[in-house]
């Protein structure tokens, strides 16, 4: 007993591979011990960025549903009807991103509740695998949907879709933040689908705020709709949610996680993230918009007054749009001596480590909408500083 109650008092205080060594919960540099530096982010809600940061009380319910055992399946049921009813959807769900929502909803187009379809995927044989898109919508992410063994048929005019509706179309998908490029707007989009009788998918990832969003595009009669967790909701960044038609949810749910013998199976969501979503879906539709709001402005307000005084800068407020539609600030000025992407690097080398819009080229672009207090001032010294050595 001597000899084993000195080997657990000498491994509590041995230091870990690498020189690390444990103590009390919290109390450790986690990403320090790793050399990673953390940054301020004036840059939006990107996922390569790490997106938002999730509300308290988001983080409390992580933590209380991390203590204790439940039924999946029943937990998945009680979360959706929740979001559900906070939403305005006819049913909901939560998936492993948005990404993950595009995969499961293509799916459940696909297979109904046809059990052999469903362990079959993405084995089409006597599936419809047809989706129709504009040209102009085609983007990154839509290889969540042809990961069901889809194939996309590409149109641009109301007439072309009309011409490429045939027996093998399963499916129209929508990139909203494409709206200002494509010549079908949303409304047309789903009177197409109606007539039809096909479901249209809208992929709205990056599209709330505003919180009217959460609803406008299912009463717009979209099918389905599929929101970022961890973007402007502020929930667990590999969460996400699936909205829309019952039987469609019902179906992508067969479809996913913890199914085992389907495509969706490795797009696990745990108890935390369904807990976690639906307190961030709560926070998100009852927090006071106009205040919000107000402070977003603010912050672009207080950035500009601090970088004005520097010669030869003008400044500018603008809200994007669609997605990302939240207030942001441009910061201009004779890029002879120096270049934005020369301060781009210059902030995100310096001390603190500040990000900004990706892509600025022309200008400064500073998204003012996941700063933390007191962050705003940061930045706007931070710029100024920069400016004028030049």
């Amino acid at each position: 007993m001597p000899n084993r109650r000195r080997f657990i008092q000498g491994l509590s205080a041995a230091p870990l591979a690498g020189g690390v060594t444990l103590g009390a919960p919290g109390k450790r540099d986690y990403f320090k011990e790793l050399g990673i530096r953390p940054f301020i982010n004036a840059a939006g809600t990107y996922t390569t960025l790490t997106a938002s940061l999730m509300w308290p009380e988001v983080v409390q319910a992580i933590e209380y549903a991390s203590k204790h055992f439940v039924h999946l399946i029943e937990l998945h049921d009680k979360v959706g009807e929740r979001i559900a009813q906070l939403t305005g959807s006819e049913a909901a769900m939560v998936t492993a991103g948005a990404s993950s929502a595009l995969t499961l909803g293509t799916a459940a187009c696909m297979t109904g509740k046809n059990q052999e379809f469903i362990r079959r995927l993405p084995d089409t044989a006597g599936m419809k695998t047809e989706v129709l898109i504009q040209k102009s919508h085609r983007y990154g992410y839509d290889h969540a949907v042809r990961n069901c063994g889809t194939r996309f048929v590409e149109v641009e005019t109301r007439e072309e879709l009309e011409r490429a509706v045939g027996p093998n179309t399963v499916m129209m998908l929508y990139f909203n933040a494409a709206e200002p490029n494509g010549q079908i707007k949303a409304e047309e989009f789903v009177a197409l689908g109606k007539k039809h009788n096909l479901p249209t998918f809208n992929d709205a990832a990056a599209d709330v705020p505003p919180v009217s969003n959460l609803s406008k595009y299912q009463k717009m009669g979209f099918d389905l709709v599929t929101f970022s967790g961890g973007k402007g909701i502020k929930g667990p960044q590999s969460a996400g949610l699936l909205l829309g038609r019952k039987d469609l949810i019902e179906a992508a749910r067969l479809n996913g996680p913890p199914y085992s013998d389907s495509i969706g199976r490795g797009m696990k969501v745990n108890k935390e993230e369904l807990l976690g979503m639906m307190v961030a879906v709560e926070n998100f539709v009852n927090r006071d918009q106009t205040a919000v709001w107000n402070e977003w402005e603010k912050r672009c307000k207080q950035i500009a007054d601090l970088v004005k005084p520097v010669g030869g800068i003008e400044t500018e407020v603008f809200v994007p749009e669609i997605a990302n539609a939240v207030p942001h600030l441009k910061i201009s000025w004779d890029q002879s001596k120096l270049k934005a992407s020369e301060v781009v690097r210059k902030l995100r080398e310096g001390e603190p480590s500040i990000e900004v819009r990706p892509g600025s080229r022309d200008a400064l672009y500073v998204a003012v909408w996941m700063l933390e207090k007191g962050e705003a001032e940061i930045v706007g010294r931070r710029i100024r500083e920069i400016l004028k050595q030049a």
